[in-house]
């Protein structure tokens, strides 16, 4: 694994931090392609249950990484131009079709395309000194990282389309109240939150929360008749599980389910 980032199992929960805190975990190009093989390989690895992602230091992450940006553009290198489509596109792909829980433990300030990761995530924890920041405009460039698509289904379109084009920074409690996180927690604990959280849901059904977000997915995109359509068989998949069986098994007999996963 690269210094640029760490990873850490405990007990099905796997915590992946973004380590470049000098740069306040600014996105190059070393730290996108290792932070989407991290992805892949949790959500490959049937020990792992529940991702936390966070960042070292001060910052979750500050977005592209300008200063490798600008350095590629002077020397006529084509890679920012192509670092959507080969960069990020898929390490958003990878967040939001990771088949198990994954949460964003956002601590001091997500800016651009790292506000952008957090909102991929299922759920976002914030310390109560985090700010997120939808940069794009500030530096003359469009949305990225799937943010066209995400925050306005955190938020609404209206304000998403502010946040957007005027730039301006969101602090923790406000992104709460309109919903762009879940849940504030007091400053420097949002690592230790998020992983309360993920250890409670890797002993859950884990087998059902990847359908779950299989349908919510699907849902945000189509009609109606075609969410209707996906829901009845995710659930038809969900039914032949060893977990809803299990779970049912408990509820008859009033005790607590063990889920494994399948």
């Amino acid at each position: 694994m690269s210094d640029v980032l760490l990873t850490q199992d405990t007990g099905g929960v796997r915590l992946i931090t973004l380590n470049r805190p000098e740069s306040f975990n600014a996105l190059n190009v070393e730290l996108k392609l290792a932070l989407t093989a991290a992805l892949r390989e949790a959500a490959a690895d049937d020990a792992v249950r529940a991702v936390v992602l966070t960042g070292a230091g001060r910052s979750f992450c500050a977005g592209q990484d300008l200063k490798e940006h600008i350095k590629m553009l002077e020397s006529d290198d084509p890679t920012p131009l192509r670092t959507v489509e080969e960069h990020y596109n898929p390490l958003i792909r990878a967040v939001a079709t990771m088949p198990k829980p994954i949460i964003a433990a956002v601590n001091g300030s997500a800016a651009g395309a790292g506000a952008s990761l957090a909102f991929a995530c299922d759920l976002r924890i914030a310390a109560a000194d985090a700010k997120f920041l939808m940069a794009f405009a500030s530096v003359g460039l469009s949305t990225d990282s799937g943010a066209s698509w995400t925050l306005p289904r955190l938020i609404g379109y209206g304000r998403a389309m502010e946040l957007m084009l005027l730039a301006e920074p969101v602090a923790a409690e406000e992104a709460l109240r309109i919903g762009m996180v879940n849940r504030v927690v007091d400053a420097g604990h949002a690592s230790d939150a998020a992983l309360e959280l993920a250890a409670r849901m890797a002993t859950g059904p884990t087998s059902a929360y990847a359908r779950i977000k299989e349908t919510m997915r699907a849902a945000a995109a189509e009609g109606l008749d075609e969410a209707l359509d996906v829901e009845a068989g995710a659930q038809i998949e969900a039914g032949k599980t060893h977990d809803h069986r299990e779970a049912v098994d408990a509820f008859v007999a009033k005790r607590n389910p063990n889920f494994t996963g399948h």
